[in-house]
C-alpha cells in the first residue's frame, strides 16, 4: 500500500487541513489489461480528540485497504462532529467532507465516482458524521458503517431529549413540539433530520451497518435504543454486537478488517477503464 499524506488550504474551513489517503498497490495488474484503474473508496471518519491519523497508528487500515484493493481517505475534523458552524468562527466541516473534499481528492487519486464504489464509515464521533453524510447525501454513498455510534448524540447533558423524542415517536405520540431544524448540516443530534428523512422512506438510502461492543457503557444504550426506532420506522440495516469490546481500538480494528472482508459491497479488484460503463 502506499499512504499519502495531504495539507491544503481548504475554502470551506477557511484554514489549512489535513487528510490521509491510502491507495492499494499490492494486487499485480492484469496482463491484458491497460494499467489505468480506478478504485472503490472508504472515506473513514475518526472519533472524538482524534485526528487523521489515529485510524493509521492504531488499526491496521492499510494493511486492510491493500488485502481488498479499495482506498481509504482519513479526513481531519478538529472535534467539529463533522458539521457546519459547530467550532465558532470556524468553516462548514460536513460541507468541506461531503463536497470539497470529495472533489479535491477525485482530482488527485483515482478513486471511483460511482455511487456503488463509495463508502462511508467512522468510529464514536465520527459514526454520527457517517450516519449524517450517509442520511443527507445518500446519492454518495452505496453503504454507511457506524462503529461504536448511533448516528445521533443522546449521552451528553444538551442531548438528553432525544431519547424521550424517539420514545414518542416508537409510542404514537405527538411530537409537533419538538423545534424545527432549518439546516440539518448545523445539526449535531440529527434525531429531527433523521426522523423527517425515514418518514417519506427508506428506499433510496444506503445499506447501514452498525456495530458495537457490549461493554461499551459509554454508547451502548444509546446504539440498542436508535437500532429499535430505525427497525420500527422502516430503516434496512445490519447490526453485530461483540460480546467482551468496550470503546476501544482493539474492537474497531477488528470490526474495520471484518466489514472489508464480509459486509461491505466490495469488488476487492481495481476497476479498470471501460468496466465502469459495463
Amino acid at each position: 500500500m502506499s499512504i499519502y499524506s495531504v495539507n491544503f488550504l481548504s475554502r470551506e474551513l477557511g484554514l489549512h487541513t489535513k487528510v490521509n489517503v491510502i491507495l492499494p498497490t499490492g494486487r499485480p495488474m492484469k496482463a491484458e489489461k491497460k494499467p489505468k484503474c480506478k478504485y472503490q473508496v472508504l472515506w473513514l471518519l475518526h472519533g472524538g480528540s482524534d485526528d487523521e491519523n489515529d485510524f493509521v497508528l492504531n488499526t491496521n487500515i492499510a494493511r486492510y485497504a491493500d488485502e481488498n484493493c479499495i482506498a481509504v481517505v482519513i479526513p481531519e475534523d478538529h472535534d467539529a462532529f463533522y458539521t457546519d458552524g459547530f467550532i465558532a468562527n470556524h468553516g462548514r466541516y460536513f460541507t468541506y467532507t461531503t463536497e470539497e473534499l470529495v472533489r479535491m481528492c477525485r482530482s488527485i487519486f483515482p478513486l471511483s465516482e460511482k455511487r456503488e464504489d463509495n463508502f462511508v464509515a467512522g468510529n464514536s464521533m465520527g459514526s454520527g458524521g457517517a450516519m449524517k453524510c450517509a442520511m443527507l447525501h445518500p446519492e454518495l454513498y452505496g453503504a454507511a458503517l457506524m462503529l461504536s455510534g448511533s448516528g445521533m448524540r443522546m449521552h451528553r447533558e444538551e442531548d438528553k431529549w432525544v431519547a424521550p423524542f424517539l420514545k414518542k415517536i416508537m409510542n404514537g405520540e405527538d411530537v409537533s413540539d419538538y423545534p424545527k431544524i432549518e439546516n440539518p448540516k448545523e445539526d449535531v443530534q440529527m434525531a429531527i433530520p433523521i426522523y423527517e428523512i425515514l418518514k417519506k422512506g427508506t428506499e433510496n438510502l444506503p445499506k447501514m451497518f452498525f456495530t458495537c461492543g457490549d461493554e461499551d457503557e459509554w454508547v451502548l444504550p444509546d446504539v440498542r435504543l436508535a437500532l429499535e426506532y430505525y427497525k420500527f420506522m422502516g430503516l434496512d440495516y445490519f447490526y453485530e454486537e461483540v460480546p467482551g469490546y468496550k470503546h476501544e481500538w482493539d474492537f474497531w480494528d477488528m470490526q474495520l478488517r471484518k466489514a472489508l472482508k464480509e459486509w461491505l459491497p466490495l469488488r476487492h479488484a481495481p476497476i479498470y477503464e471501460g468496466e465502469e460503463e459495463a
